[in-house]
């Protein structure tokens, strides 16, 4: 199912952790709700990279899946309003860097270990977007710079 004309309802749910292990990874109505928002970012996303490739490598994850990654309750990722990704010839710096230059309203924008982008939308469409742009490695979470 498309959620918009670059990004599926399939890549913005499958899971190797979930498939692995006979998971279901499905959304609710809420968090499909907020997967089509996040289709609609990202959309946008694609523009500011000049129309590459977006390679999602993790959208949404059940509480089993996204505790057997090791991540927190708290994640984006829960209720479908964050996506891990690449961008083919850029590194998650470059990519990062031109997020933030473009203006558009992210909620967060992470450089994680050098290897792939987390991004999100706001947990609810009446929230604004904070804008957070960070680095997580292994020195640690701090603003991006």
């Amino acid at each position: 199912m498309n959620l918009t004309p670059h990004f599926t309802l399939d890549e913005l749910t499958a899971s190797e952790t979930a498939e692995r292990n006979g998971w279901d990874n499905s959304p609710n109505e809420q968090e499909l709700e907020n997967l089509k928002r996040l289709a609609d970012f990202l959309e946008q996303v694609k523009v500011v990279m000049g129309g590459k490739p977006i390679m999602i490598s993790s959208g949404l994850r059940t509480k089993k899946v996204n505790d057997a990654v090791g991540s927190k309750d708290t994640s984006q990722h829960r209720i479908g309003c964050a996506a891990d990704f690449k961008v083919p010839g850029m590194t998650p710096d470059e990519v990062v860097r031109k997020i933030i230059a473009s203006g558009i309203g992210y909620d967060q924008v992470i450089s994680e270990f050098g290897r792939w982008v987390h991004i999100s939308v706001p947990n609810s469409v009446d929230t604004p977007p904070r804008k957070q742009a960070l680095i997580i490695d292994k020195a640690g979470t701090r603003q991006f710079t």
